[in-house]
């Protein structure tokens, strides 16, 4: 179990399952860069925030609902988290509201801008919300939900043993990595030139020159070795 002053924020996970060097220039180094994708995200998590609270009969939402995780490390906040009415049929899974009659099943929704990705950070952030609140609750979060701008609809996701699995790996790799307070390497990827941070990081020139540095240690290394047998 973690303490308070030990947790991280669960976006660091989104950041690290993308890239370990991106999370480093973000959470280590303080280092942030806008491009037009960044702001349209920002835009959209905003409206998220600012829409009235919505209540029906069978569902209520709460915005900016405040997650932690003393078993994980983590904390942070979600987009919205959805509380739909369980049927009298199936009474597993639900919790109580306050003031409220019944059980209520929750889902978090997080809203993103653009496509769904190729590759499962998205997925990773929002399963981490579904286990903050699990751990809060005590409630099964079965499911969860990405918003994404460009198409304007919504994805399930499917908490299964092997996305909690991953999440949870990734938690424990993002412990590891801000105990070591060390910015990972730089390396090259196509998925680079859509990264904000792309100027301040580099990837191709810091990577080539990685590889540089490499090649003449061993050559010193080599150089070194050959005097001493002589």
């Amino acid at each position: 179990m973690f303490s308070e002053d030990d947790l991280l924020p669960v976006s660091a996970l989104q950041h690290l399952s993308f890239c370990e060097r991106q999370w480093g220039l973000i959470h280590l180094e303080g280092i942030w860069g806008e491009n037009r994708l960044t702001v349209e995200g920002r835009h959209l998590h905003d409206r998220a925030h600012e829409d009235e609270t919505e209540v029906r009969r069978d569902l209520r939402k709460a915005r900016g609902l405040r997650l932690r995780s003393l078993r994980l490390g983590l904390s942070g906040k979600a987009d919205v988290v959805e509380f739909h009415l369980v049927k009298e049929a199936d009474k597993t899974g639900g919790m109580r509201l306050e003031g409220v009659a019944g059980l209520w099943r929750p889902v978090p929704v997080e809203y993103k801008r653009g496509k769904p990705k190729l590759d499962a950070c998205d997925e990773v952030q929002i399963c981490a919300q579904a286990l903050c609140i699990e751990e809060m609750t005590g409630a099964q979060v079965q499911n969860g939900m990405l918003f994404y701008g460009t198409p304007r609809r919504r994805y399930d996701v499917l908490f299964d043993t092997g996305l909690k699995g991953k999440t949870e790996a990734l938690c424990v790799r993002l412990h590891e990595l801000t105990k070591a307070r060390k910015t990972p390497a730089a390396k090259y990827e196509k998925k680079c030139e859509s990264c904000s941070l792309i100027d301040f990081c580099m990837p191709k020139t810091v990577g080539k020159r990685t590889k540089v540095e490499r090649y003449i240690m061993a050559a010193i290394s080599d150089t070194a070795d050959a005097e001493g047998a002589e």
